[in-house]
């Protein structure tokens, strides 16, 4: 997945379907990975994408 995509992409609808995206974005703003890897599993969210988005976390810690 590019990070074009990300905004408005189905990882952002599933956590929205499941009630969790608010909760999404409070772990990715205070870096809580296991969090944010708990939210994107109930969201249904497959392992590769999971760890595609916690590399974007890791890339952006620090600069937001």
């Amino acid at each position: 997945m590019s990070d074009l995509n990300f905004e408005g992409s189905l990882i952002l609808e599933k956590l929205a379907e499941v009630g969790v995206l608010d909760d999404f974005f409070e772990a990715v703003d205070s870096d809580n990975f296991e969090n944010a890897k708990r939210l994107l599993k109930s969201a249904d969210i497959d392992s590769e994408t999971i760890s595609w988005v916690l590399s974007k976390m890791q890339e952006a810690d620090g600069e937001h």
